[in-house]
Formats: C-alpha cells, sequence, structure tokens
C-alpha cells in the first residue's frame, strides 16, 4: 500500500479526531478552560447546549479571588467591565437587626455582581478570541471512552444527532454533570443545596454593599441583596436540602414570607418592583469521594462539585479549576490522556482546596440539624460581635465570607477560641448581666431538649457529624504536611 492508501485505510478505521479536547458546557469553568487551553496552543472545541447570551440561576457576586481569575483572562479591566457594579462592602443582618457594617478585608479588595447573562456570554468571547471553536446549541447524551478516543453523542438543533471524537473531554456541565455521573455516579443527596433567585427594580439602600440575611425561619441558610447596579438587585435565599428535621422545600413561598416578616429584607424591596420571576435551582457542592479524572475524562467547576457548601461559592473554583486543568493538559499532551497523566490536576485541587471544603462540608453537617437553630444563631451573633470589636477577627471573619479567606482559618487556634470565648459569653458562661445568663441558659436548655426528642435523628446526626469531623482532621493534617 501506498503512504496515501495507509492513510486513507487509518482514516477509515480510526476516524479523524473533531479537536484534541473536547469541553461539556461553556459556563465560567468550561469557557475558562477552552480559553486557556487555546491560548497553550491545544486544538478545543467549546459546546453548550444553549446559544449565548443565556441566562444563568446564580446569586451573580464575584469575589476578590474571582476577579483575578477573571484578569488571567482579559475579561477583567476593560470599559465595559468597568461599568459593572462594585462591591466595596457587607451587610449581615440577624432576625431584621444589623450586625456588621464593613468593607471587604484586604487593602485593596473590590467584589462585583455581574449577571451571568453578561459574565458568561464574556468569558465564551474570550474563549473564542483565544481561538477556541464554539458550538451552541448542542446536548451532550452519550459519552463513551476507549482507548485514545472519547466519543460523545450529541443532539443538535431540530434534534439532529452527531457524533464527536476528541482524545480529552472535559466535563463543565453543571452540578448536573452527565459527564461526572458516568466518570463517578450521582452526588449523594446530603451534598445539595437549593435556592432561588430574582431580579427587582427600585431595590433601596447601598448599592456598593452585598446583604446577607439570617432567621430562624430560613436557617441553616440566607436570603441576599446583591445589587447589580443603582436601584436593581439579585435577590435570593438558599438553603441545605436535607436538614434534621425537615424544611419546607418551597423556597419561592420562603422567599414570600422573609419580604413580609424580616424588617431589613422588607425595607430594602418595600418600593421595589419584581423584575423577572422567582427560579430556583440546586448544586452539588463539595464531596471528596467525587473523582475528578478518568482516562480520557476530566471535571471542572460545578461539574467537579466545586462549590463551598458552607455559602454556595462556585464560580471563583470554577475559574481557578480551569485553569489548573488547563496546565495539567497541556502538559499531558502528546500522549494518550490517561487517569495517571491526568492526576496531577485532582492532587492540585485536593490541595488547594480539600481542607477548606471539608470544614465548610462539617459545618453544614452540623447546622443541618434545625433543631438547633435557635444556639446556632445565638452562635452566629457570638461571631459578629466578636468581629466588631476584634479587627483581626473581623477579617478573617469577613475574609472568609467573600473567598479571600480559606474557610479551613476557621479552625485556627486564635479563631476557634475567640468563637468559642464569645459563645459562652452568649451562653452566660462569665455574663455580668442576669439577662443574658437567664437567654443563656433557656437556649442550652431548649438545645438539649431537641437533641433528646427524636434519638434516632439525632444518633443519625451525630454519626454523620463525627464522620466529617475525622475527614476534616484528615484533611488538614495533610494540608499541613504538605506545606
Amino acid at each position: 500500500m501506498t503512504v496515501e492508501e495507509v492513510a486513507v485505510f487509518d482514516d477509515l478505521v480510526r476516524p479523524r479526531l473533531d479537536a484534541d479536547v473536547v469541553v461539556v458546557g461553556a459556563g465560567p469553568a468550561g469557557a475558562a478552560t477552552a480559553a486557556h487551553l487555546a491560548r497553550a496552543g491545544v486544538d478545543v472545541l467549546l459546546l453548550d447546549r444553549k446559544a449565548f447570551p443565556r441566562d444563568k440561576v446564580c446569586g451573580d457576586f464575584l469575589s476578590p479571588s474571582a476577579l483575578a481569575e477573571l484578569e488571567w483572562l482579559g475579561v477583567a479591566g476593560t470599559r465595559r467591565f468597568e461599568r459593572t457594579n462594585a462591591i466595596a462592602g457587607a451587610g449581615l443582618h440577624l432576625d431584621g437587626e444589623l450586625l456588621i457594617d464593613a468593607t471587604l478585608p484586604g487593602a485593596s479588595s473590590v467584589g462585583r455582581v455581574i449577571p451571568r447573562l453578561t459574565l458568561d456570554a464574556w468569558i465564551v468571547e474570550a474563549a473564542a478570541r483565544a481561538g477556541s471553536r464554539v458550538l451552541e446549541r448542542h446536548k451532550l447524551t452519550r459519552l463513551t471512552a476507549a482507548g485514545d478516543r472519547v466519543t460523545l453523542e450529541v443532539e443538535g438543533p431540530n434534534g439532529l444527532s452527531r457524533r464527536l471524537r476528541a482524545r480529552l473531554v472535559v466535563g463543565a456541565d453543571g452540578s448536573g454533570s452527565l459527564v461526572a455521573r458516568i466518570l463517578g455516579g450521582p452526588h449523594p443527596r446530603a451534598d445539595w443545596i437549593v435556592a432561588v433567585r430574582a431580579y427587582y427594580e427600585g431595590v433601596a439602600g447601598r448599592e456598593d454593599r452585598a446583604d446577607l440575611y439570617f432567621t430562624g425561619e430560613s436557617f441553616p441558610g440566607y436570603a441576599w441583596v446583591f445589587p447589580t447596579g443603582a436601584q436593581r438587585a439579585n435577590i435570593g435565599v438558599g438553603m441545605v436540602l436535607e436538614t434534621q428535621p425537615p424544611h419546607d422545600r418551597r423556597l419561592k413561598k420562603l422567599l414570600e414570607r422573609l419580604l413580609e416578616r424580616d424588617a431589613a429584607f422588607a425595607g430594602r424591596l418595600a418600593h421595589a418592583t419584581l423584575a423577572d420571576e422567582p427560579t430556583g435551582w440546586p448544586l452539588a457542592t463539595y464531596n471528596p469521594s467525587q473523582p475528578l479524572v478518568g482516562d480520557g475524562i476530566l471535571l471542572v467547576g460545578d461539574a467537579a462539585g466545586l462549590i463551598n457548601p458552607l455559602n454556595g461559592e462556585g464560580i471563583q473554583y470554577g475559574l481557578m479549576s480551569a485553569r489548573w486543568a488547563a496546565e495539567t493538559i497541556a502538559q499531558a499532551s502528546g500522549g494518550r490522556f490517561t487517569a495517571e497523566r491526568l492526576a496531577p490536576y485532582e492532587r492540585r485541587v485536593r490541595a488547594e482546596l480539600q481542607a477548606d471544603m471539608s470544614l465548610a462540608r462539617l459545618v453544614v453537617r452540623l447546622i443541618s440539624n434545625r433543631s438547633l437553630n435557635p444556639f446556632w444563631l445565638l452562635v452566629l451573633r457570638a461571631i459578629t460581635r466578636r468581629a466588631n470589636t476584634d479587627p483581626s477577627y473581623r477579617f478573617a471573619a469577613g475574609g472568609m465570607l467573600v473567598g479571600l479567606v480559606p474557610t479551613a482559618h476557621a479552625a485556627h487556634d486564635s479563631f476557634l477560641v475567640s468563637t468559642v470565648e464569645e459563645t459562652l459569653v452568649a451562653l452566660g458562661v462569665g455574663a455580668l448581666s442576669p439577662r443574658e445568663l437567664a437567654h443563656g441558659s433557656r437556649t442550652a436548655a431548649r438545645a438539649a431538649r431537641a437533641l433528646a426528642g427524636d434519638l434516632p435523628a439525632t444518633a443519625g446526626w451525630v454519626r454523620t457529624c463525627s464522620s466529617s469531623a475525622a475527614a476534616f482532621a484528615l484533611d488538614a493534617a495533610a494540608a499541613i504536611a504538605a506545606s
């Protein structure tokens, strides 16, 4: 056979690739991965089931860490980007009372609130400018990995199907990721959080401050007001999906009740009008048992479960994982994308995020016992009281809230001791005021009665918390050993 005949025969037996890498999902994590890969000279195809611009239900808040990643991508710094709403402060409210009104920690820290309709389209544009091909309105329906090829069955417009072939697929298709389910199965229900969001016009109050609202009814969770500009804001409420006892999962109704009953929350919207209907979405948060790589497969962002269980933050982790993934893929190119060759990415994610996510997961497991809500809210009040009097403590607490300080910092001796001290004072231990002592005693007694009221459920909660605590201890020890 001639060289030309061999080439034709080989193409028939082993069809040519459509790309070296196909990224499934063009949200921030997927589009950022495609942009980084294209810049590194990798042939990459980015596909999404929707056409851009398209909306995505989200809180829209971008932490300073997320903004730093957007600088890498060339999205930040443009004139249109600078016109988006900057956030310089944070407010924390409990039962209608403003407990903290502080600037974001750090000398030059600023966050932004950018609707996903706009943000995601900008990152897709950055990927296209870098050289990534973008395939919109194509939905992944099937995926098989064999040898050095990955085959994707996708359904395009009008239900037309086509087959794509690549050496690697990057799953960036969100919390319901088909790629993630193929790799490691579904996320356990205990890892999910749920939320609803709507946009309002005519919102009162500061447009440079992101506000969180806590109440006994919405805990473990919170409502938020994240201004997107003058008198316009992203309004929503989110909660842990699985609690003990179970909560009413009709979050649209909960949002309505909070707008009626929470004075601070309702005050911002007293003269506001609804710009769109509240829309809900579920998010699968971090689970250390979730594999992130396999032969021919790698997961980033929400598909990898890289969502902080405590605050629902996912954009910054999605953008970070995109950069780490692209670095590993670029270094591994030239051979088969085996799980072994992709393993540095998973090790990087574990090293950078696992201790942080593990502690957040433990805290969520603890506060998922809603019978103890009076105690948890008392602890929250104690934290805010110390934050208002101790600048270093306020920096740590505020930094954890906006993503500047790892959540694992909460386990550091100084922060933990200060929190325990304030909680004991709030419980009346060492308090000078008889009123404080009586209030703390009543809270402790209610907590004890709640735990004794359903012993089987309490035993299950204790086992879950113990398992999460042990996992965090191991992750923290590993992080210390690696540092």
